[in-house]
């Protein structure tokens, strides 16, 4: 049965079918093959039952309110903000760079919205200080990354309704990670600057960092709103996401008034097209995970490799292999939709921490968006930058080495991301 399922599915990826359609006929032809008296009514069950969790609601809300801000003015002050403090010192702009990626990160929680408005915006003034060009765009596209970690993240929202695990929880334990590749990046981008002798922005003066701050304020309060919203008890994550696109909306069409009642409509248009991919990959996804669930499926695969029985270091090491090489070449979310029910019996027979092991899926498929051959960072920089596929890649692995690097240090020290969480939770 798995081996006709992965023939199916492989053959009609070869075709060029989305990849929802092999995960439903993998699906559908072996529940025809192998549970013929069961009803086909209970596809149709789980397919529902796969978007029916209320917290996915958040998922729609968080693109909405990423759409907005990345068409208004916010990205802009927040990057000016980061360029008036950090712009001076040695990398300065490189660092600039990566700090306004984890900023507009914690703002919209989407890796692609971060590459558009953060690298539209730095990327050329990158190039004109004497930055490569491959440097520039390997560094945009992996520090966007920081958005699946920083909450609010789509990537831990889905995680966390696949495998039960608290979503609150989740995205306190992505801070430390986050702030760590920050620092990690930051250091590499010193060197780069110091080898390549990049002169260093003139320094601003304290009333013109007093103007950035007065204009960033309103964008600083996204992550204000929702990670003080959340923590301290005023609503829920789904909520929050709610609260998200009300502030968006009020601050880019009133305040700011940098779109209009159109423009919104617009927006929400695009919101809707991009949802709906994402709930019917969930959807189908649902069905899969069931019907190999039935079969027992993922108990035959652990026993095969022998992880039923295997130490939780092992445990953490496999899942880390098995989520990094299946984001290289399908999308994040079909990963976890088929690999989150896979690993979920080992995951509690081994009493490994769930939000621990959330927090590194989430750095794999983060690692996967600007891993080639697929990453979808890459092809939002290639479509956007207008540079050919090997120019966008070549700048990657300086980047993928730390990255993984930090999924190794949460595997050895998980007080990385478990020490916030357990000062807030416990």
């Amino acid at each position: 049965m798995t081996l006709m399922m992965i023939s199916v599915m492989f053959m009609l990826l070869l075709a060029g079918f989305p990849m929802m359609m092999p995960l439903l006929a993998a699906t559908i032809l072996a529940f025809l093959l192998y549970f013929p008296s069961l009803s086909l009514d209970q596809i149709i069950q789980q397919m529902i039952g796969g978007v029916k969790p209320s917290a996915l609601v958040a998922v729609p809300m968080f693109i909405l309110a990423a759409d907005i801000i990345t068409r208004g003015h916010s990205a802009d002050r927040l990057v000016d903000l980061v360029m008036r403090f950090m712009g001076h010192i040695r990398g300065g702009l490189a660092i600039s760079t990566t700090s306004a990626c984890a900023l507009f990160g914690a703002v919209c929680g989407s890796t692609q919205a971060t590459v558009v408005a953060v690298g539209g915006a730095l990327r050329p003034r990158m190039l004109k200080a004497g930055y490569r060009d491959d440097f520039t765009i390997g560094l945009i596209v992996n520090a966007a990354d920081l958005a699946y970690l920083i909450p609010p993240s789509i990537g831990m929202i889905v995680y966390g309704v696949l495998s039960g695990t608290s979503i609150s929880e989740l995205f306190i334990a992505g801070i430390g990670p986050g702030l760590l590749i920050v620092l990690m990046f930051s250091a590499w981008c010193w060197f780069v600057a110091y080898r390549q002798n990049i002169p260093v922005e003139p320094r601003a003066n304290w009333g013109e960092r007093f103007v950035a701050v007065r204009r960033a304020v309103w964008p600083l309060g996204f992550p204000v709103v929702i990670i003080g919203g959340i923590y301290g008890g005023i609503f829920t994550p789904t909520e929050a996401a709610a609260v998200c696109v009300l502030y968006a909306v009020v601050l880019e069409l009133i305040v700011f008034r940098s779109i209009g009642v159109k423009d919104l409509w617009d927006i929400v248009l695009s919101t809707g097209i991009m949802t709906s991919v994402i709930f019917i990959l969930i959807a189908t996804g649902a069905a899969f995970s069931w019907i190999i669930s039935f079969a027992q499926v993922p108990q035959a695969i652990l026993s095969a490799v022998g992880l039923d029985s295997a130490s939780p270091l092992k445990v953490l090491i496999i899942i880390n292999i098995a989520f990094f090489l299946g984001c290289m070449f399908v999308d994040s979310i079909v990963v976890m939709l088929i690999l989150v029910p896979i690993f979920a019996p080992v995951i509690a027979a081994s009493g490994l921490d769930p939000v621990l092991v959330g927090v590194l899926v989430t750095l794999q498929i983060a690692i996967g968006a600007a891993t080639p051959p697929f990453g979808c960072n890459l092809f939002t920089a290639i479509a956007v930058f207008r540079r050919p596929f090997i120019e966008v890649v070549r700048g990657v692995p300086p980047f993928l080495i730390m990255l993984l690097f930090v999924a190794g240090l949460l595997m050895a020290f998980p007080w990385i991301a478990l020490g916030l969480r357990d000062l807030a939770f416990y």
